[in-house]
Order: C-alpha cells, then structure tokens, then sequence
C-alpha cells in the first residue's frame, strides 16, 4: 500500500525552507560574498534580483515574522497526541514522513541561525573584537 503525504504536510515542509532561505539570502549570502572579496557579485544580484534589498531593508520584520512561522511549524510537528495510524504498513509510512518534516525543520532553523548571526551580530562582534 502507498501512501503519499498529506498535502499540507508537503506545504509545510517547503514553505518552512523558503522562509528561512529568505534570511540566508537576504543578509548571510550577501555578508559572505563582500567578505570574500566579490562585493560585485551582491551589486549583481541586488540589479538582477530587487526584491532581495527589501529584505535586507526589513530585516526585524523579515526575521520576527520567519522566527514565529518556525516556532508554530516546531509546534505542529511536536505537539503532543500527534500519532500514527496502527496499521502497520501506514505507521512505517507515517513515522518515515515524520522524521522527514523533523530533518527539514531542523535544516530551515540552522538556515535561520546563520542568517540571525549574519545580519543581527557579525558586525557588533567584529566591533568588540577590535575590526575595521
């Protein structure tokens, strides 16, 4: 028997790494190509791709708003009386589409940390650290 994940589940999953890439796109990418030296990649990607400097530009907004759909995607996926069906072959398949959910929850929240450290506390620690 097959059984494919609900939708919803599907949804979430995706939805939950597309807005923490949002963070790493809007302020780790462009911090780690100026500190590499490619300061001309980010002016190319802020000309072909706009929308990414109203992130940057919003970025208490960009990151409260990230940070509370992943505290509510952690609850749905942990919150307690969630149980698989007692089906054998439907409980392996639930159990499997769990941990599923878990990793890309679990991957999205690191995407997320990066882009936090990147945009919220590179530069005031480079500061205390005595940097340019």
């Amino acid at each position: 028997m097959y059984l494919r994940s609900r939708p919803t589940d599907t949804l979430l999953s995706l939805a939950t790494l597309l807005f923490s890439g949002s963070t790493l796109v809007c302020c780790a990418l462009p911090i780690l190509l100026v500190s590499l030296g490619f300061g001309a990649g980010v002016a190319y990607l802020t000309d072909a791709m706009p929308w990414l400097v109203v992130f940057g530009q919003h970025k208490v907004w960009t990151f409260s708003i990230v940070g509370a759909y992943l505290l509510l995607t952690a609850w749905m996926i942990y919150r307690p009386g969630r149980a698989c069906p007692t089906d054998p072959e439907l409980a392996r398949l639930c159990r499997r589409a769990d941990r599923l959910n878990r990793i890309m929850l679990w991957v999205a929240v690191s995407i997320y940390a990066l882009g936090f450290f990147a945009a919220f506390l590179w530069y005031p620690l480079e500061q205390m650290l005595g940097g340019n």
